[in-house]
């Protein structure tokens, strides 16, 4: 594709997410927490399964400030059902760094606890409007398949809204699996993918996922509701997996048991 081809393809895109692109409460707002919270929350998990947690977890703490007051086990009890409860601690860390000394200046957001790049420009990028493509797993794909010469960049102040529509195309069009190619894609004209026949072979491969059915996950998920039912467990019920909880923040042991990480009890 030429240039200008390639730059008036992100303007068709930009056009059809203005249009079609769906509400969601994390797209009302540039509040650089709400959309911390929203990135986190979204990683590995569906936007659907997000929705209810990221709306009760803003109501309780709709400020840095807000999560900080409390214990990572009330954080944890929050995120119970949600996976990868690493990421409730790392936001509960980070609340508290922002508590304590503010933001810091968007060059410096990898400092936060558990931001690494893709948070980092995506706070860049949906928060403070700033001219960055955060690229997940599914902006990667789109962009191999749809510009595999590179981000060509959005137009001029529109950098939000086409971050944004990449997100969309990637979940619902130009997914890893069972690309909707020929069933309504936007951006179908001039698809070198598409138009090559190569869609699979120019997709980059994700890293297979462990099995979690009696996995060391599925074990500590099991502690972990438990904790957040009961307020307890016995760490004979499955030492090993408590250890790795204890040693990673994620709860603490009283003797025998397992608490909630930072309880009193």
């Amino acid at each position: 594709m030429t240039p200008d081809a390639t730059r008036a393809a992100v303007r068709r895109l930009v056009r059809w997410f203005d249009r079609d692109g769906p509400d969601l409460p994390w797209r009302r707002t540039r509040d650089r927490w709400a959309v911390l919270v929203s990135e986190v929350m979204l990683q590995a998990t569906p936007v659907a399964r997000v929705l209810p947690y990221y709306e009760d977890w803003m109501r309780r703490w709709p400020a840095p400030g807000d999560l900080a007051a409390v214990t990572v086990g009330e954080a944890l009890a929050a995120w119970q059902g949600l996976g990868y409860p690493r990421r409730a601690r790392n936001l509960h860390a980070a609340a508290g760094v922002i508590a304590a000394h503010g933001w810091p200046a968007p060059a410096r957001y990898e400092d936060l606890p558990g931001v690494g790049r893709y948070t980092a420009d995506a706070l860049r990028c949906f928060a403070d409007e700033q001219p960055v493509l955060p690229e997940d797993v599914n902006v990667r794909r789109v962009v191999a398949r749809r510009f595999p010469e590179g981000w060509p960049g959005a137009p001029h102040g529109r950098s939000w809204h086409a971050g944004q529509a990449m997100m969309d195309l990637g979940r619902e069009f130009c997914r890893a699996r069972a690309p909707r190619c020929d069933d309504g894609c936007p951006m179908r004209a001039g698809c070198p993918a598409a138009d090559a026949g190569v869609v699979d072979e120019v997709t980059p491969r994700a890293r297979r996922q462990a099995r979690y059915e009696g996995s060391m996950r599925q074990r500590r998920g099991h502690l972990l509701r438990a904790l957040a039912t009961d307020g307890r467990v016995s760490v004979g019920s499955d030492p090993e997996a408590a250890a790795t909880l204890v040693a990673e923040g994620l709860a603490d042991r009283r003797g025998a048991v397992l608490v909630p990480a930072g309880s009193a009890a």
